[in-house]
């Protein structure tokens, strides 16, 4: 009897052995934010020498840029033909802050290929934003859009964070919610934004 007890509890010990390593593995895959923040230096430096358009959204990293709807409209016109993502953020959102890292990683991954525009939707104040961005810079500039409606008009909703993507063609994809994963990310952008 000791002997098959102590087989029983190594077999319950392995079990459960194993349902750790793939809980471990499940929660690496689908929720972990990546687990280097790079600073604004380090995303400058992986940028660098990116083709037109995408190289002056570069040069304008973690800026907060004014115009509200009609500069975003203008931007989204001379971006027309690329494959762009928006971003809708905020800085006391708290889905924001969890999605920033994902989106920091997948936009200097992408970067040279996709185009990646913030839209700061319903700050009170430009100085909340750039504390945000200080936290957690990327390599594109975002619209300030106190009012919120620039983020409606472009997202067709007030809810934060809101992701949307255009393709080559503009055909439009709009994602509410955050984005759990750098995986998560990178598969819609290669669905709705590189149409593959």
């Amino acid at each position: 009897m000791t002997l098959k007890r102590l087989s029983m509890t190594a077999a319950a010990v392995a079990v459960l052995a194993l349902l750790v390593v793939g809980l471990v593995q499940l929660s690496a895959t689908s929720s972990s934010p990546p687990a280097v923040k790079l600073t604004a230096a380090q995303i400058r430096a992986r940028l660098s020498g990116g083709p037109e358009p995408l190289a002056a959204l570069h040069a304008q990293a973690d800026q907060i840029l004014p115009g509200g709807l009609p500069a975003l409209r203008a931007r989204l016109a001379a971006l027309r033909g690329t494959p762009l993502v928006i971003d809708k953020w905020a800085s006391d959102c708290e889905p924001c802050r969890d999605e920033a890292p994902i989106f920091q990683h997948v936009s200097v991954s992408r970067g040279r290929e996709v185009a990646f525009l913030g839209i700061d939707s319903n700050d009170a104040s430009r100085s909340e934003a750039r504390a945000f961005l200080r936290s957690f810079p990327v390599g594109y500039p975002s619209y300030y859009d106190q009012s919120g409606q620039a983020g409606i008009a472009i997202t067709d909703s007030v809810f934060t964070p809101a992701t949307v993507f255009y393709n080559r063609s503009g055909k439009q994809f709009i994602h509410l919610g955050p984005f759990a994963s750098v995986a998560k990310l990178e598969q819609a952008i290669r669905r709705y934004a590189l149409d593959g």
